[in-house]
């Protein structure tokens, strides 16, 4: 006699639903079969996660708003201009340099050797810097690094062309 390959599952939702396990070799099927059981209904799971995945969206939504307005209102407290580019990547850029800017901050004067008069001339310089792909690119960068950016984008002089 083989080993059943379809079973019935009593769901902890309360369901019940006939599952095929014959994918599964023979001795590992009572198991799963009792692991099943302890979960929800394909169904129910599905609602849950849908549920969890609107829930998510949501948060997400409001999380990028107030990242956006914590730019915004960084970029008009430090007199930073405003940056170019498409529609999409504006607000996006600019999270990311004020991102930027204020770990580069804490990483170089307040936990660094900077004084306030080099972090100005720092901030000069990304105040030079408008191009919204830019800022993008340096979404990864170590907040160290950013003087070194700078000057790179300085020298090149390619901050504001081809903006994207």
């Amino acid at each position: 006699m083989s080993v059943k390959t379809i079973w019935d599952i009593d769901h902890a939702c309360g369901h019940s639903s006939r599952t095929d396990l014959s994918s599964r070799a023979a001795d590992q099927r009572a198991g799963y079969a009792r692991w099943l059981a302890k979960r929800e209904c394909p169904d129910c799971w599905r609602k849950e996660h849908q549920r969890d995945a609107q829930d998510t969206a949501s948060w997400l939504v409001a999380k990028r708003a107030a990242e956006v307005a914590a730019a915004d209102e960084w970029q008009e407290r430090f007199r930073m201009p405003p940056l170019d580019g498409p529609e999409r990547a504006v607000p996006w850029a600019s999270t990311v340099r004020h991102q930027l800017m204020t770990a580069a901050y804490s990483a170089l004067v307040s936990e660094g050797d900077l004084d306030e008069a080099d972090w100005q001339e720092l901030e000069d310089q990304a105040r030079t810097v408008t191009r919204a792909g830019w800022w993008i690119d340096q979404r990864e960068a170590d907040a160290a690094d950013l003087p070194e950016l700078l000057a790179a984008a300085s020298d090149n002089d390619r901050t504001n062309e081809n903006p994207y």
